[in-house]
């Protein structure tokens, strides 16, 4: 879980320091002690719950910006290998143009009839300026090729432009929602230090008994959708236990589409990042008694939650913060739709 700043103490009249600070924590704590008398275990949960579910929310938003964001570097970092080899190769042309040029003025900067009218030797003379010639068109040609690339550079370099504003907007989006999952983290944990160490211990202890339903989950015996399918399912289930964190994708920890592209890497299947793209990956399949195991299950009217079916009405994921991935019931979330990859 993302870590967050103490609530700014209120300020006191400063007798000394000593008992400025020694006020302010007394404040504190009686604040955190009497936060809200009408708030039950219940309704704190459900408001944690909801904050977790947002954070989820903008999680899967903040997947698809860093996909985005990542994308677009490695364009604007060849856009700018490109820009730096066409320079030199227009440095080189300009280099030998510039050779030919010097060459022309020392041998040609006089007028050719004077200097026919100066040769001791006519012939002589009408052979050099046949070469002269034939330079001159080799120069003209020359011409045209530094032209021809300067156009496609100075493009290439207003392309550059264009991508690297296109980044340096996608990451200020990408800090904007990662501050925004933070938030709703930090404001969960404030909900969670107003209740009591008792109602705390409580909570937690469903949250052990949700993660122990992995050892009595009955999936059934339903046949998995592909060997695909039941790879990728077989790799997720290693991962039993493993902590949910935003915006990971394993090995060690996952979000909810961190893990089923995970699970799919290991089969031997890419998947995009996010689950609104893994929604696209594949068939759908609107009932939930067509599933298979192995398919991905899409849930909630933005799709912002996935997993993977695993039999028997249940659907192995990364559910929330806090909490480890893990077997679940369907029934327990909103369900919109499958996906056979």
């Amino acid at each position: 879980m993302a870590s967050h700043r103490r609530p700014k103490q209120p300020s006191r009249t400063r007798v000394t320091v000593l008992t400025a600070t020694a006020a302010a924590a007394v404040a504190l704590s009686s604040q955190a002690a009497q936060a809200d008398p009408h708030q039950s275990k219940k309704d704190v949960k459900s408001e944690v719950d909801k904050l977790y579910n947002e954070a989820e929310q903008a999680t899967e938003k903040y997947d698809g910006v860093k996909e985005q964001q990542d994308k677009l570097q490695k364009e604007v970092d060849d856009l700018q290998d490109k820009v730096a080899r066409g320079q030199g190769d227009l440095n080189q042309l300009r280099k030998g143009l510039g050779a030919v040029a010097s060459g022309q003025y020392r041998s040609g900067s006089i007028d050719p009839s004077v200097q026919l009218f100066l040769s001791g030797d006519p012939d002589t003379y009408l052979e050099k300026a046949a070469t002269l010639d034939q330079l001159s068109g080799k120069q003209a040609d020359q011409l045209k090729t530094i032209a021809d690339k300067q156009r496609r550079l100075a493009q290439e370099r207003a392309e550059a432009s264009a991508k690297i504003k296109d980044l340096t907007e996608t990451r200020k989006a990408l800090g904007d929602k990662k501050d925004e999952i933070k938030g709703k983290l930090a404001k969960a944990q404030q909900l969670l230090n107003q209740m009591t160490a008792k109602e705390r211990a409580a909570m937690q202890a469903e949250e052990n008994r949700a993660n122990r339903s992995n050892d009595r989950a009955d999936l059934g015996d339903d046949v998995p959708a592909s060997q695909r399918g039941a790879a990728a399912l077989r790799a997720a289930q290693s991962k039993i236990g493993s902590p949910y964190v935003w915006g990971a994708t394993g090995p060690s920890s996952f979000d909810c589409s961190g893990l089923t592209s995970w699970a799919y890497a290991q089969a031997g299947q890419s998947l995009p990042r996010t689950s609104q793209q893994q929604a696209n990956a594949g068939t759908r399949i609107a009932s939930q008694s067509a599933l298979k195991p192995g398919d991905l299950v899409l849930f909630y009217s933005d799709l912002h939650h996935i997993g993977l079916y695993a039999g028997n009405g249940i659907v192995l994921h990364a559910p929330k913060p806090g909490a480890a991935v893990r077997y679940e019931p369907m029934s327990n979330m909103e369900f919109a739709f499958g996906v056979r990859v």
